[in-house]
């Protein structure tokens, strides 16, 4: 029967795609000798030492591209091999493929560009491209202490740019298992991933891609084609020539953040508006566009690129780029983030004088500045053709006068509007795509939806919850006071909110009620206790004014500890004592900012009422807890706080959705409070309850297929047919599946009435997660079984269910083995126990690198015992065998008076075939204890392999086969300490 397989269904199909884009496809033979492999038996001697380049086309097209480059290949060379083998390293290899770099002229005492790829390929037919494009595959490279091998690599002039892991089109979670691959080769041969700048992973189906230096899973993207599946569509976009040389030289972008260097690349999305900016500011029949990308999108990231590119385009000749910015902290906020993204050209106009004379002086270049900067401008300050505006939540910033102003100052220049927010109902939202949509049909130039935005995982899906009825603001003030208000529909800054608010008397006397206060403190609290911090995350709390903010402060204080909760408001010189207690330093602030964004620390709840809802981005922000009438664009922009995507894979945390609790009622209303089209609305915001119908379905339907396992009250028996049952790995993983589903569901919706019918059943489905996920889990301790409040519901009901243990752990000696076979209780149970047994020896004597070998066989058993190619009998025997096989050794170790490394490395000489070899056992056994770090110091493995060396002179003298057992014992000491880990 046909099978898919990875080489055949992809890794080959591949190469063909690549070839008929241009690709010259180079042998693995061709390849290897290109690179200087070894003549040899042995892949990882052969390919040790190997250059990671394919040298001679390097040079060649560096002196083709530089002829007063000296003739020196070997200097060209240690360019790359002095990188460190990091994300710095990564960095400044960017920097040498985009040209960056420098060689003297000594003759004429400067310096000159050093260019290794040509980028004016971009756009050419093949015959006229100077670069170099091939594609190879099996890309072996061995460090002396691992070897990795990279299914398929990309190059352009002989430099490695893209990496392409495949897996087997049948393979189950074969995506994440090859973004675990390209995670172990920066782990294990970082020098592998010091030149390339991307990778892929594929299966046929999916399609993931992502830079080197950052495999966190939120920065790794579904490449989108035209539909699911077709390889073929994906290659020949993703690795079509002028797509791949566009990522390397404008969408790949190094920030430093928080003194930390992080690596990103740009989306689909994001790479395309910013084509359709330059185009639109270069077509000289059309002066406006509207850039249309939702919340959360990294609309900054394309800004800032099309800023760059277009003061870096040629048909630009020399412009000048308004980058304008609609609120103080986030003018000061783009500036930091042009100067970590290394451009230079860029300033900042610091008043309504200094913006002035930037324009008036003719000054080419970037510039931040904001909206309100423009009042009182003269008008044809600059007429030139080439500025171009680039306009930050444009829905809000150009309305009235000051826009009128701007226009006037510069008439001749390229209006672009970003906005993050739906086209409302009102006839304000509709102004913005009549002033920046009137050069396209459709009304903007570029679109990415809400729903856009959640199918690709860019954003997370929100759901709501009301607060009780008596906490909500009464229906007849919200009306009459806000929502119906028709200067309040369309509000799209918080300010303007900030003044209908002040009229809306009885509204917030409702909200600062002194009677209600403590009451919202108090279910603030008990909800974020019981339903959020149990998850990990963090909330907000979003009061109506500043005088709330402090209000629910110390609401807050006398129900939690004071470092839970922090306020984060502007400043006012007339402010009260109280107040003023907030009025941080901008070095403070950013302190909270930054410990807020992360897992584990305080404050875990904000409280704010305008700062930090807009531009602030926290994805460990979960809960909103929103006590401030909002509306369409103040309410969406509010809200979008919480729905960024998180996941910490250490803590295992995976953000589910965002989710607000209204306690205005806002979310009763919501036609009127997000007066935007109804299908952006319900793909933005659901409620809750849709959840609840969720877990209920799950536990009627899902659930008794697995509680009917469970024939007598847990004990040995239900146990042991339990690991029979779950032998099957499919049947196992589809339960596991369902499980977590189900446990993540309970976490989000508990504590509720609602959950009572369901608490034994769930407990009950629990407690077989706990068994077949001990039982078959790839290391003794399983990391965090349950998420917090299921592990409680457990822990409560153990005592009433009796579970049985699967897991009792064996010490290795002779007695155990006739006690194991003397034992009453199931044999599937036992196969397990023995298999962990084996492996926690292991763990604790891990100097021992017999018992890591044992547990790597041991392993080999399960695994044959999990797919049914051995009956539970035959597995049982063999984990005998291998503990008889293991006390017979320790025997004839105890009678030579050796140690477990020590007696390895005995045996192993004894293999190759030496006489008389405990003396040398002896020294070479020494030798490791001295070098303990042997495995991460370079030196340490210098130093070891020469006492290794030395040691065998005493027995052998042809120096060849000395070195070649020398290696041979590093390389299965350091197999054994890998396994290890």
């Amino acid at each position: 029967m046909a099978k898919p397989g990875e080489h055949k269904t992809v890794q080959s199909r591949i190469l063909h795609y690549a070839e008929q884009l241009g690709w010259q496809v180079v042998s693995r033979s061709e390849a290897e000798a290109r690179r200087g492999f070894k003549d040899g038996d042995k892949l990882e001697e052969r390919c040790r030492g190997a250059d990671l380049f394919f040298s001679e086309l390097l040079y060649a097209k560096a002196l083709e591209f530089n002829p007063r480059l000296p003739d020196d290949l070997p200097a060209l060379l240690r360019r790359f091999a002095l990188l460190s083998s990091d994300i710095f390293g990564n960095r400044a290899a960017l920097d040498l493929i985009r040209g960056h770099g420098k060689f003297a002229v000594n003759d004429e005492k400067r310096e000159l560009d050093l260019q290794l790829i040509a980028f004016d390929d971009i756009g050419k037919p093949p015959a006229q491209w100077r670069n170099v494009y091939e594609v190879t595959e099996e890309y072996s490279v061995h460090n002396g202490y691992y070897g990795n091998r990279a299914d398929v690599v990309f190059l352009i002039n002989g430099i490695p740019v893209l990496v392409i892991e495949c897996k087997n089109a049948n393979k189950d979670e074969a995506i994440a298992l090859g973004i675990d691959q390209l995670r172990r080769y920066h782990e294990e041969t970082p020098e592998m991933m010091v030149p390339p700048q991307m990778f892929t992973v594929t299966e046929a189906i999916g399609f993931a891609y992502g830079i080197t230096w950052n495999t966190v899973r939120r920065n790794i993207f579904n490449w989108r084609g035209d539909e699911v599946g077709n390889l073929e569509q994906k290659i020949k976009s993703f690795c079509q020539i002028d797509t791949l040389l566009g990522f390397l030289q404008d969408y790949i972008v190094f920030a430093e953040k928080d003194e930390e260097l992080n690596k990103f690349i740009l989306r689909q999305h994001q790479t395309r508006a910013v084509e359709k900016v330059l185009a639109r500011a270069h077509d000289p029949s059309k002066s406006r566009g509207l850039i249309w990308h939702t919340q959360g999108s990294g609309k900054t990231f394309t800004m800032i690129k099309a800023a760059e590119r277009l003061y870096k385009a040629p048909d630009s000749d020399k412009p000048t780029v308004l980058l304008m910015i609609d609120r103080n902290e986030l003018e000061d906020q783009m500036v930091r983030n042009l100067k970590a993204l290394g451009i230079d050209a860029a300033r900042q106009a610091m008043n309504i004088k200094d913006l002035a004379d930037i324009l008036k002086s003719d000054y080419r270049g970037i510039v931040v500045t904001m909206m309100h900067k423009f009042r009182g401008m003269p008008a044809n300050l600059n007429a030139r053709r080439n500025i171009y505006v680039l306009i930050d939540e444009a829905h809000r910033t150009t309305g009235g006068d000051l826009g009128t102003y701007l226009m006037a100052a510069i008439p001749n220049a390229t209006y672009i509007g970003f906005s993050g927010t739906p086209i409302d109902k009102a006839a304000y939202g509709k102004g913005t795509f009549k002033t920046f949509g009137i050069d396209d049909q459709e009304g903007y130039t570029d679109k990415y939806s809400i729903r856009d935005s959640i199918d690709d995982g860019t954003t997370l899906e929100l759901y709501y919850d009301l607060a009780p009825n008596e906490l909500l603001v009464p229906k007849e003030d919200l009306e009459k006071e806000f929502l119906n208000l028709a200067e309040s529909e369309g509000v799209s800054d918080i300010e303007e909110l900030n003044k209908i608010l002040e009229r809306a008397v009885n509204t917030k006397n409702f909200l600062k009620g002194a009677a209600r206060v403590p009451i919202v403190a108090q279910y603030v609290a008990d909800h974020y206790t019981q339903n959020v911090e149990p998850l990990g995350y963090k909330a907000f709390l979003v009061c109506v004014d500043r005088e709330a903010c402090e209000l629910y402060k110390d609401a807050l204080d006398k129900i939690l500890p004071s470092h839970y909760s922090d306020v984060i408001i502007s400043h006012n010189h007339n402010d009260s004592k109280g107040l003023k207690r907030f009025h941080y330093d901008e070095k403070k602030e950013k302190n909270i900012r930054k410990e807020f964004a992360k897992f584990g620390t305080y404050p875990k709840i904000l409280i704010v009422t305008e700062k930090l809802l807009t531009g602030y981005d926290a994805p460990i922000l979960y809960a909103m807890y929103l006590d401030k009438p909002m509306r369409d664009h103040t309410l969406l922009q509010a809200i979008a706080r919480v729905n960024r995507p998180y996941e910490n894979e250490r803590e295992e945390l995976v953000k589910p959705h965002g989710f607000v609790l209204d306690f205005i009622g806002l979310f009763d209303k919501l036609e009127k409070a997000l007066a935007f089209d109804s299908e952006e609305v319900n793909a933005c915001v659901k409620d809750i309850a849709l959840l609840k119908g969720l877990f209920k379905a799950k536990m009627e339907s899902k659930a008794p297929v697995y509680i009917q396992l469970i024939q007598q009250n847990f004990n040995d028996k239900d146990v042991d047919n339990l690991i029979e049952h779950f032998r099957d790995k499919e049947r196992r993983k589809a339960f596991f599946k369902e499980y977590k589903a189900i446990e993540m569901l309970y976490e989000i919706i508990s504590p509720d009435v609602f959950l009572r019918p369901y608490i034994d059943d769930y407990a009950t489905v629990s407690n077989i997660y706990a068994v077949v996920a001990k039982a078959y889990a790839k290391r003794v301790y399983v990391d965090r079984a349950f998420q917090k409040k299921t592990n409680a519901l457990v822990q409560a009901k153990v005592s009433s269910t009796q579970i049985g243990e699967s897991s009792g752990i064996y010490r290795l000696n002779a007695q155990t083995i006739e006690l194991i076979k003397s034992q009453h209780e199931g044999k599937n149970t036992r196969v397990i126990n023995l298999v962990k047994s084996i492996e926690k020896n292991a763990e604790e004597q891990s100097d021992d690198p017999f018992l890591v070998t044992m547990a790597e066989r041991a392993q080999q058993v399960l695994d044959s015992y999990e797919s049914r190619q051995e009956s539970t009998q035959k597995a049982l025997d063999k984990l005998l065998e291998l503990m008889q096989e293991n006390e017979q050794r320790k025997q004839a170790q105890a009678e030579k008076g050796f140690d477990g490394m020590t007696y390895f490395v005995f045996c192993q000489l004894l293999d190759h075939g030496l006489a008389d070899v405990e003396a040398v056992s002896v020294k070479i056994g020494e030798a490791f204890v001295k070098q303990p770090n042997w495995l991460q110091s370079e030196d340490a493995y210098r130093e070891l392999r020469q006492s290794i060396v030395f040691a065998l002179f005493g027995v052998l003298q042809d120096m060849n086969e000395i070195a070649a057992i020398a290696d041979e014992l590093l390389r299965l000491i350091a197999k054994a300490h890998k396994a290890k880990r």
